[in-house]
């Protein structure tokens, strides 16, 4: 089994990127963790001991970054994309990163021969689709027709084609590259943006989850340390077992129940503070009025003052409607199983949640 590898993951600094690059620290075989990133995590200088780790500030849409990026490196774990459900971003800014990035990551790849990659990929470049048809417990063999409902699902489905059809091809060095991808759904834990906002604005309506989830509609949830677990393993395993892997999807899976967002934030919420309640359910059409009218004010008033969307239409939509896969091809061809129980992941959660609450309380008191 080969060692001394150099790994490069881009989006390193991101929510799955940070925990692939902790679980890499750890491995013996790694000499060097290379983070191609815009930014520099906070984290990097608290690793201590173990392999090097190299942060490489970069931009995707520039090849020539990426070459550099590349060069010596053994395995890339491309996790960097601009996932913007709000569509704060143009479409065109957006195709440039999660397509022309992965195009410009996979050609310095058989330029420079590096032999592996696995790409983070994600539930949307499948579905749901625009006609909200359920995905109700599909695996990777599942036929799933439409067009994609989210424009970031449409830029992940133009990526992961292609860095599936680049499996096996030449290098520059006549060997063959070995590519694979991974779909996380519902990705929760340290550092998730998304999870804070949503304790915050419980906390700032009387301690109410107000909901527009219908009861009949639902979705799958990973902790996003086994998300990073499942990328790791998998990388090693590409390596090992390049006939099994090679030009192979897998969907993210862990032992986290699967709920209601509702239901698993009210879950979440009170393992720590016992005062958060189910509020309202808010139906669809006044959510959309709601939106559309809110959409409209900030069309008229862009030209001098721009309005942060809360919610989009497409989302909206998403969230009436159930998808979630049920697989273990991921333990049938790579021996995965999950990092963290449930009951740790909830912990872990929960801890990081808490302090990070703390720790804003302090700021708008000290400012």
């Amino acid at each position: 089994m080969a060692k001394d590898l150099v790994y490069l993951v881009t989006g390193g600094s991101g929510l799955i990127g940070e925990h692939i690059v902790k679980f890499l620290h750890k491995e013996e075989y790694v000499k060097e963790v290379r983070i191609f990133d815009v930014h520099e995590g906070g984290f990097i200088k608290q690793l201590e001991g173990g392999p090097a780790i190299t942060f490489i500030k970069g931009d995707l849409t520039n090849y020539n970054q990426v070459l550099g990026a590349v060069k010596g490196v053994h395995v890339v774990i491309h996790t960097a994309a601009l996932v913007d459900v709000l569509e704060e971003h143009s479409f065109k800014e957006r195709e440039a990163i999660n397509v022309g990035g992965t195009e410009n990551v996979i050609k310095a790849c058989l330029a420079s021969d590096v032999p592996y990659l696995l790409y983070t990929s994600s539930i949307a470049a499948v579905g749901p689709n625009t006609n909200l048809d359920p995905m109700v417990g599909i695996t990777e063999d599942t036929i799933y027709h439409g067009e994609k409902l989210l424009f970031y699902g449409k830029t992940k489905s133009r990526a992961e084609k292609l860095t599936l059809s680049a499996n096996g091809q030449q290098m520059s060095n006549g060997n063959k590259l070995t590519t694979c991808c991974i779909r996380p759904s519902g990705v929760y834990g340290e550092k998730s943006p998304t999870f804070l906002s949503q304790y915050q604005s419980a906390k700032s309506n009387n301690n109410k989850i107000n909901y527009i989830q219908p009861d009949n509609a639902a979705q799958s949830y990973e902790y996003v340390g086994n998300v990073a677990w499942m990328h790791v393993l998998a990388a090693r395993q590409m390596q090992l077992k390049p006939h099994v892997l090679g030009g192979q999807a897998y969907f993210a899976y862990d032992d986290t129940p699967f709920r209601r967002i509702k239901d698993f934030n009210q879950e979440l919420f009170t393992e720590f503070d016992p005062d958060i309640q189910i509020g309202s359910y808010i139906p669809y059409w006044k959510m959309w009025l709601i939106v559309s009218i809110y959409n409209s004010i900030a069309f008229i008033l862009k030209p001098f003052w721009k309005l942060k969307p809360f919610l989009t239409i497409p989302i909206l939509k998403l969230v009436q409607t159930t998808f979630y896969a049920d697989t273990d091809k991921a333990f049938r061809h790579f021996g995965y199983k999950p990092y963290y129980s449930w009951v740790e992941s909830k912990q872990r959660t929960c801890q990081w949640l808490k302090q990070a609450t703390e720790d804003l309380r302090k700021t708008k008191k000290d400012s």
